[in-house]
């Protein structure tokens, strides 16, 4: 039996996390979500430091720009240039809608760019269709099929 798919979300919203947790755990997928406050604990579970030292690599990371600490850009930055984890697909989650952070975080290697809705169904549909694409549509380098919670 295949593993769960395995989620790092970067977030220093509270409400915000519980939202992202929320939408996962209504998946038809097994989800593994682990939930960091800052750019700096994101940094520690990627590079396995710490008390992150038995992390699992993470199949996709959601990534918030404004965080405490290490900011999302310096993040995605040390993400993009690390033989280790450049291939991990970053989807930029945040609420910023700066033509500037959009551009900024493509030229950093982003890999999506997707603006938080404020109402909890927009929340849920926009955490089922970053699901849908990287789990369900795209291949991922050295990701497992994902396995089926109905299944």
């Amino acid at each position: 039996m295949m593993g769960p798919v395995r989620v790092l979300l970067v977030e220093d919203n509270p409400a915000d996390a519980d939202l992202t947790r929320e939408g996962f755990a209504t998946s038809s997928l097994e989800v593994e979500l682990t939930m960091v406050s800052s750019g700096t604990e994101a940094v520690e579970c990627l590079h396995r430091r710490g008390r992150y030292a038995s992390a699992a690599r993470p199949d996709l990371i959601l990534l918030d720009l404004n965080l405490p600490g290490i900011d999302g850009r310096a993040v995605l930055a040390e993400i993009k240039k690390d033989p280790d984890l450049k291939r991990i697909p970053v989807s930029i989650l945040t609420s910023s809608q700066a033509d500037r952070d959009v551009m900024q975080s493509y030229d950093l290697g982003a890999n999506c760019y997707v603006v938080k809705p404020i109402d909890f169904k927009s929340f849920l549909k926009i955490v089922r269709v970053i699901e849908n694409f990287w789990f369900a549509t795209v291949k991922l380098s050295g990701a497992a099929p994902p396995t089926s919670v109905s299944e």
